[in-house]
């Protein structure tokens, strides 16, 4: 395998490599693409080092995969180059998450929709993953009807800048200075923010309606209504997710809890309630504080959290290529 990263130097860019790395996966050649002001700069990798290159034109020929770290406007202009050279490119950016012929993709729900793909495929928002990860040993069960979900999201969910300003934040706070957010619209430091992305016409932000249209993608179910509010936390990382739902046939509760500890990427915490500093630094979803919703016979809440750089991110996007090598090598 030859594997190229596109913003290498970013949180998750960085974590993609360490995922590769961790996992001992056989890359012929790694390449690492950056902005022009992180070129020519190394990367440590395994017992050596990788240098960081801009992205050009012919930069990809020759790579079997990309993987995408950057912004949605980077996607966009770097996709036709990708597609030139033939890689498949597994996008982390929300640029292509729901166009029709782009698959969107997390393993362990709907692994097989990436063998459906034309040289692109999507990585889910991170609350979606984690939320839908906990969610799909249900759905299989009996679909889902109604999903109302509340996310705590750390602040590494915005990358360096988000975990650099928390930290920052609190120093401040501790001399007795003045704050002075710039990555976030207040202060996040001992603060809660009920404001992630920008608005919808709806009056939801765009971060928000990614649990609906996104959810409806994955689980091949265009009718399952959503309601979503994401906050910002003062975590540094590990999103957590409050989650009630509502199936179309009525579950028992020792019928969910089954699902849950049968479905791969999950834990199942029945002697704890999850928190996201248990999450961090793994691939995991752990799920908790399953109980029957007091306000719908069909209905469910429980309480989940995950690693957003991780699963919620990175390691989904390693996933999907190890997935795909791995059905490639069966064919």
């Amino acid at each position: 395998m030859k594997i190229g990263i596109i913003g290498a130097t970013g949180a998750v860019g960085r974590q993609m490599l360490e995922c590769i790395e961790e996992r001992k996966i056989s890359a012929e050649e790694i390449r690492l693409f950056a902005s022009e002001r992180s070129a020519g700069k190394t990367i440590p990798y395994k017992d050596g080092v990788l240098t960081i290159q801009t992205v050009k034109e012919g930069c990809f020929d020759g790579l079997d995969y990309v993987l995408g770290a950057v912004s949605n406007a980077l996607s966009k202009q770097y996709r036709p180059l990708i597609k030139a050279a033939g890689a498949v490119y597994i996008d982390n950016s929300s640029a292509f998450r729901l166009e029709d012929d782009v698959p969107l993709v997390v393993p362990e729900i709907n692994g097989e929709d990436a063998l459906k793909h034309n040289g692109i495929i999507a990585n889910p928002n991170c609350s979606t993953i984690i939320t839908y990860m906990a969610l799909a040993g249900i759905h299989k069960l009996s679909p889902l009807r109604k999903v109302t979900a509340t996310t705590f999201q750390a602040v590494s969910g915005a990358g360096i800048p988000g975990l650099n300003e928390l930290t920052e934040e609190i120093r401040a706070i501790e001399k007795g200075e003045e704050v002075s957010p710039s990555v976030f619209p207040a202060q996040i430091a001992y603060n809660c923010i009920a404001e992630i992305g920008s608005y919808t016409e709806n009056g939801y932000t765009t971060e928000e309606m990614k649990m609906q249209n996104e959810g409806r993608k994955i689980l091949h179910d265009p009718s399952l209504q959503v309601t979503c509010t994401c906050v910002r936390v003062p975590v540094y990382r590990s999103h957590s997710i409050s989650v009630v739902f509502e199936t179309e046939d009525l579950l028992a509760q020792e019928d969910i809890l089954q699902a849950l500890k049968e479905q791969e990427g999950v834990v199942l915490c029945e002697d704890h309630v999850p928190t996201p500093l248990e999450t961090s630094n793994q691939d995991l979803v752990y799920v908790g504080r399953i109980r029957k919703d007091l306000t719908s016979e069909k209905g469910f809440a429980l309480w989940c959290c995950g690693d957003q750089i991780r699963k919620g991110a990175a390691s989904n996007a390693v996933d999907i290529m190890e997935y795909l090598e791995k059905q490639n090598n069966m064919i």
